[in-house]
């Protein structure tokens, strides 16, 4: 399958697959579009706290680095568990640019280790901070009750709807923790009656740039 790196609207990089037409990261700016749904929508409901973050999709590791990021500035302890069936190559690594857009040259050697630590092992990135990342097909996922917040990345419904049906969002609730919660851009409505359909008490958020709306689901006790 073809991919190839592309410039979003914000002038942050991101990888395009050129089969299904279809971005890791929104074309209408790939940095806004994370903090918007993943730290606005989601990691911003934790303070001083300790966090269990499920990533579904890890992807360029975007999403954890600015929630490394992030935990520094918010007093959190995280442990970060990031879930990819196809990781990046090296050479796609080296066309990214999220460190210099977000002009965090300090975090530079952190993101490095992201993708060169070793899989199924948790590692430390920071005094704050581990990552273990697993290597599998996100229907492989049978965690119970381990995740304070889900970040729901997949590829869209339109080009792989089996992620964003009742039997995956199923295994999201189960994985989360009681008064968990589950942020993704997606506003389908098909992707909020599924995730009805398995408990989850769903809002609309106003999306990131590009889009109107986003979702956040909370597993109420």
């Amino acid at each position: 399958m073809q991919r190839k790196i592309i410039t979003t609207s914000d002038g942050s990089k991101t990888i395009h697959i050129v089969d299904w037409d279809e971005q890791y990261h929104s074309k209408h700016g790939a940095i806004q579009e994370a903090y918007h749904v993943f730290i606005k929508s989601g990691l911003a409901l934790f303070e001083d706290t300790s966090v269990a973050v499920l990533e579904i999709g890890f992807g360029t590791g975007l999403n954890c680095l600015i929630t490394l990021i992030e935990a520094q500035k918010r007093k959190l302890s995280i442990a970060y568990t990031g879930v990819e069936a196809y990781p990046v190559t090296p050479e796609e690594l080296q066309e990214l640019n999220y460190i210099s857009e977000l002009k965090a040259d300090a975090f530079e050697p952190q993101f490095q280790k992201m993708h060169t630590c070793t899989w199924n092992d948790s590692i430390a990135l920071a005094d704050n901070f581990s990552l273990r990342k697993q290597q599998k097909d996100f229907m492989q996922i049978d965690d119970i009750a381990a995740f304070n917040l889900i970040y729901f990345d997949a590829f869209g419904a339109r080009v792989q709807p089996e992620l964003w049906t009742e039997i995956i969002f199923e295994k999201m609730f189960a994985a989360l923790k009681p008064n968990g919660v589950l942020v993704t851009y997606a506003a389908k409505g098909s992707v909020r009656r599924a995730m009805l359909a398995v408990g989850f008490e769903v809002e609309r958020l106003p999306g990131p740039p590009g889009k109107r709306e986003m979702l956040r689901a909370t597993k109420k006790e």
